[in-house]
């Protein structure tokens, strides 16, 4: 009897693990619509960078808008990219590897993920990369009025130069 109990709460638990296939598809979604609503910005940017091109009305800030609006739809797309790397790795480390990503020749390199720490490792670095483009969209609205200012700007320019130093020699051991 007890070998009966343990067979059925093993295979239970093992058949638990489906549930990341919620997560998975909920990440599809919001990847989806992260790409959708970052290129309506896009797209509304070019709208407008092309009424002002026709009617040589040229609106104040004018550089600073389009240059913000286009980083943050950069932004936008790498926080797709996160999603989409998240439900690739734990389908592939939780279900089943994808077979349509084995064929392929770029997908099996840049979204194989064969254990939790290599999933880690690539989140990571993306997120790292979101940062760093929300990053340049807030230093393009600052106001610099003192040396301390740009400082502080240098500062955090060298943590960010740092930071991906360091990425990247992780990456070259693995």
């Amino acid at each position: 009897m007890s070998d009966f109990i343990e067979r059925v709460f093993e295979s239970a638990l093992w058949n638990s693990r489906f549930m990341v296939v919620l997560a998975v598809i909920f990440a599809l979604f919001g990847a989806t619509a992260l790409f959708v609503v970052a290129s309506a910005d896009v797209w509304h940017m070019v709208v407008l960078t092309w009424d002002v091109f026709i009617n040589h009305v040229h609106p104040e800030s004018f550089h600073e808008t389009v240059v913000s609006s286009i980083i943050g739809a950069v932004d936008l797309y790498l926080i797709a990219v996160v999603l989409l790397i998240f439900a690739f790795g734990i389908y592939e480390l939780f279900i089943s590897e994808i077979d349509d990503a084995k064929e392929s020749e770029t997908g099996s390199k840049i979204l194989a993920i064969h254990d939790l720490d290599e999933l880690k490792s690539k989140l990571g670095n993306v997120i790292v990369m979101v940062l760093i483009v929300s990053f340049f969209k807030k230093v393009i609205h600052m106001g610099f009025t003192t040396p301390l200012d740009m400082l502080y700007l240098a500062g955090s320019i060298f943590a960010l130069s740092l930071s991906l130093y360091y990425m990247h020699k992780a990456h070259e051991k693995h």
